[in-house]
């Protein structure tokens, strides 16, 4: 399972500091993924549902907080749960939210602490998800500096909580994404030309590298081929901008760098287990900190 783990693209954008998404919804249909960011994840009526975390895995009950770090294995499916109305907030944090010099301080250990323990994913009690379950639930519909406030007091509370559980026994992360100077450069590429046609030449040149050995490279630090890890970087853009403003289905398609709307949607759909109009409707709320 963690072999075939997908890498999963955020919608946190480099200017954020984190992103809170919230949504009901009935299944749990993303597949077990790793990210280079932190990812703070609250479950409630999901019981019956199964938990991934490294080599961990077990059935959660009806309510949960979980902590993973930095490109850790994960994932939830639903297993034997049965509720049509489960209810999911899940926040990505940027791994530098707080520098290495703010985190030294002494009245930041504990949160560097469990930023250090989270690489084996982090199970908070019972009790600690019920005291924080109305101050995550809110989280979205606070605004401005308490916004952020609010959240680094959230991390302080849980940091410093009793009865934390390490999920799993070894901390097998996969290889930092960002740290290879190849897929940097391929990354920040991509990221800023997605919205253009880029082929397998240009990008493969872009590194030095013959088209065929690019494939080969980039399937092995992503699992994908180049055209698969282009589209899953258009999708991520398209779902945020969905989300986040009132284009049209068909604008977002152009935006994206589609080059039809039937292809837009069946990638989308392939993506996300659901059409664009459906995966819009999903969604509570979004709400970024810059």
């Amino acid at each position: 399972m963690i072999k075939n783990a997908y890498r999963e693209i955020t919608r946190l954008i480099p200017e954020d500091s984190f992103l809170v998404e919230q949504r009901v919804k009935d299944d749990f249909d993303f597949p077990i993924h790793f990210h280079p960011e932190y990812e703070l994840n609250f479950i409630y009526r999901g019981k019956g549902v199964r938990r991934i975390v490294g080599d961990h895995s077990d059935e959660i009950d009806d309510l949960e907080l979980v902590f993973v770090g930095p490109n850790v294995v994960h994932g939830w499916e639903l297993h034997k749960c049965n509720c049509k109305e489960i209810y999911e907030i899940t926040i990505h944090i940027h791994n530098d939210l707080l520098d290495e010099k703010m985190l030294s301080r002494r009245l930041f250990k504990p949160i560097k602490d469990m930023f250090s323990r989270s690489k084996y994913g982090i199970l908070f009690s019972r009790e600690t998800t019920n005291q924080m379950m109305p101050r995550i639930m809110v989280l979205s519909k606070i605004s401005g500096i308490q916004y952020y406030l609010e959240f680094i007091s959230i991390l302080n509370d849980l940091a410093n909580s009793e009865g934390q559980k390490s999920l799993s026994v070894s901390s097998d992360e996969k290889e930092d994404f960002h740290n290879n100077d190849k897929i940097k450069k391929v990354y920040d590429y991509i990221q800023t030309n997605f919205s253009q046609t880029i082929t397998l030449n240009e990008i493969s040149k872009l590194v030095n590298m013959s088209p065929v050995s690019f494939n080969r490279f980039i399937k092995k630090r992503t699992g994908k081929t180049f055209i698969h890890y282009l589209n899953d970087t258009r999708i991520s853009f398209a779902s945020r901008w969905l989300l986040e403003t009132d284009l049209s289905i068909g604008e977002i398609s152009h935006k994206c760098g589609f080059n039809t709307i039937a292809n837009f949607n069946r990638l989308f759909k392939q993506a996300k287990n659901s059409t664009p109009k459906e995966f819009k409707k999903e969604f509570i709320g979004v709400k970024r900190i810059l």
